[in-house]
């Protein structure tokens, strides 16, 4: 028999009396693609979930590892889907990027890889770009990645600049089939280099981190919702927040049990969530 919605994985009554009770939650993070939208049409409950989660007036933020949009895009590209969104409930490694750039070397100098996404939230923090001397190399997203552009950053390194990468991810998705992504070109700068990127994005736990900050929310009573195990669930366990698979993007049920670590429970969809909020 399969397990219901929200069922606990791997548990029998006796070792679900030894968890220890998690909080209630009173505030949401969740991931967008394979969560809220899946290749470009709203997953069916999602406009009613996010909905719900305004009339609520709980904090909740919308994350994505794209760097290349910036928050304004994409509650342009989520209205045209039907969803409601506030600008300022959308978190991209970007925003996450600038803000840990800024906590760290307050304005500093950076010689930036990307788009509007990543440049418009580095200078929002009081960041110059350049590429003379920059104390960073920063590596973000971008549909056209130039030859040019690349050298330069290896060599700017090779001169000192410290490498940090918006995410990890390899490829991205595209219509005609799998793209690279930031995380294969930080491959071949460290490649020619020899000196590896710090990775803002999820999975790290940073970029669940500066979001909780962000909504003044605390870990112990904070849900994060993905479908990608290696990320969502890896960054939200490893920040201490409850977890939960929803099965309407990358990883599936079976997948899930394959990993050494669990989500604290695995949905059909965010429609399934509706009622908790």
């Amino acid at each position: 028999m399969g397990r219901l919605p929200g069922e606990l994985l791997h548990t029998t009554p006796a070792t679900r009396s030894m968890m220890p009770e998690r909080k209630a939650i009173e505030s949401w993070l969740t991931d967008m693609d394979g969560v809220l939208v899946h290749e470009g049409v709203p997953v069916p409950g999602a406009p009613e979930f996010v909905n719900k989660m305004k009339a609520s007036g709980k904090p909740f933020l919308i994350l994505t590892n794209n760097s290349i949009y910036t928050p304004r895009d994409l509650q342009a590209r989520l209205n045209r889907m039907g969803f409601d969104v506030p600008e300022q409930s959308i978190w991209t490694a970007a925003l996450a990027t600038a803000q840990f750039l800024h906590d760290q070397r307050p304005g500093g100098t950076a010689y930036v890889i990307g788009e509007a996404g990543l440049t418009t939230a580095m200078h929002a923090t009081g960041y110059v770009l350049t590429d003379f001397n920059p104390d960073y190399v920063v590596l973000g997203e971008t549909r056209t990645y130039s030859f040019e552009a690349i050298t330069k950053a290896i060599r700017l390194i090779d001169g000192g600049a410290r490498f940090i990468c918006t995410n990890p991810d390899a490829t991205g998705p595209s219509n005609e089939g799998a793209l690279p992504a930031a995380g294969s070109v930080a491959a071949m700068i460290s490649k020619a280099t020899g000196v590896e990127p710090y990775f803002v994005g999820k999975p790290n736990p940073m970029m669940m981190r500066s979001a909780l900050n962000t909504i003044e929310a605390h870990s112990e009573s904070t849900a994060m919702i993905g479908d990608r195990m290696d990320t969502d669930i890896l960054c939200g366990l490893e920040a201490g927040l409850e977890t939960i698979l929803v099965l309407t993007g990358i990883s599936t049920r079976e997948e899930s049990d394959r990993y050494p670590f669990r989500p604290s429970r695995v949905v059909n969809s965010v429609a399934d969530l509706i009622p908790e909020i």
